[in-house]
């Protein structure tokens, strides 16, 4: 565990008074640390403290292994809804035939149409590094394929030996 998630309880906690509420809302006050301890072991609950830093610290009387478990279940819960983005990369060549284009166009069209973001790659070999313009040429010819159910989020740039283009779905 970090010394972040560390949480200062019970017989942990180490100064003379404190500000004590009980779990559900009712307050106490500032009371002695040994008072509110009696207490939370009248409840058969924890003493936790909440706010170290503040003057007096304040502290809370709660079932800790209960608000444990609440905390996993919504972390787990948000997890759950969390949407994973799935990146399909097609890959073009300068010398690519159109009927290929039709082809591979093809596939990037199914890709949008499941919601998938793709990735056109113009990679460029040898001497085809000589006129990068020509990979840009070959992304700027498939983007008219896939303007009608893709939105262009990044627009044909050049990278290393790659000229990349990035398209999303439309909504």
């Amino acid at each position: 565990m970090s010394k972040k998630d560390r949480v200062i309880m019970n017989d942990d906690i180490r100064v003379d008074e404190l500000r004590c509420n009980i779990d559900g809302g009712e307050s106490l006050g500032i009371i002695s640390t040994d008072d509110a301890m009696d207490k939370a072991n009248e409840l058969g609950l924890d003493l936790v403290l909440i706010a170290p830093g503040a003057k007096p610290p304040v502290a809370k009387i709660m079932d800790y292994g209960k608000y444990r478990y609440q905390e996993e279940k919504k972390l787990k819960e948000q997890r759950k809804n969390q949407v994973k983005i799935v990146v399909k990369e097609i890959k073009l060549s300068v010398k690519i035939a159109e009927n290929d284009v039709a082809y591979k166009v093809k596939h990037a069209r199914e890709f949008l149409e499941k919601g998938f973001h793709v990735k056109f790659r113009v990679f460029l070999r040898g001497r085809e590094m000589a006129h990068p313009e020509a990979g840009k040429e070959v992304l700027l010819r498939v983007w008219p394929m896939v303007e009608d159910i893709g939105i262009m989020e990044k627009p044909p740039k050049f990278e290393g030996r790659y000229f990349n283009m990035y398209v999303t779905p439309q909504k």
